[in-house]
């Protein structure tokens, strides 16, 4: 890895770290949450990505953030799916946002509306991790909750990681100015704390004890 997809790696790579060392998806991993806290985790990732994901579909037109936006990385349909099983045919009203979840959201929709490169530092930090991490995450998901994990299935990306090597490809080729460049790193480090906060906040939703109990 080399150019800036590498120097975007260093700058969020303690953030990226404090993300994976969460307490909440350790446990979840390991099946030590109970199913409601799994759906509670399901209900931000679909708030956040429907944020994203209508922004994705502004950014399309852009001559450079275009560029990343692709179907085959949509999570929507997925987390819908996931959400129908988990919480029954009513799901939509049972959604409800965590404050750290309405900050992302509303970080999101400021950061995504008018500025390229801060759509694309938030699409890096979901899209590659969701890729990375979420691929790994998902079959200990199947085999603690048997369901609701969609989500981390991407039927139209036959080989993912060749798929982040292209997508690294795009970020080491993006036309901005070093200025930008640095705007996009610190936005995309602030994307990474933002998804901090929620799992936090799921994680004193859920702590141990009833964990233990579930």
């Amino acid at each position: 890895m080399t150019g800036f997809a590498l120097e975007l790696r260093k700058a969020t790579a303690t953030a990226h770290r404090d993300a994976e060392s969460t307490g909440f998806l350790s446990r979840l991993a390991a099946g030590a949450v109970p199913v409601a806290g799994f759906a509670a985790l399901v209900s931000q990732h679909y708030l956040i990505y429907r944020e994203l994901e209508e922004a994705g579909a502004r950014m399309r037109a852009d001559p450079v953030a275009g560029a990343f936006v692709d179907a085959a990385l949509d999570r929507l349909p997925a987390l819908e799916a996931d959400l129908r099983e988990l919480l029954g045919r009513g799901w939509a009203g049972e959604v409800t946002a965590l404050p750290a979840t309405v900050r992302y959201t509303d970080r999101l929709r400021g950061a995504c509306a008018e500025w390229p490169a801060g759509f694309i530092a938030h699409h890096y930090v979901r899209y590659l991790g969701d890729l990375s991490g979420g691929l790994m995450l998902g079959p200990a998901l199947r085999s603690s909750y048997g369901t609701g994990t969609s989500f981390y299935v991407f039927d139209g990306i036959a080989d993912p990681r060749g798929y982040k090597d292209v997508y690294r490809e795009r970020l080491d080729a993006l036309p901005y100015a070093p200025e930008e460049l640095d705007r996009l790193a610190a936005e995309a480090a602030i994307a990474y704390q933002l998804n901090i906060d929620v799992l936090r906040e799921l994680g004193r939703d859920f702590p141990d004890d009833l964990a233990s109990a579930a």
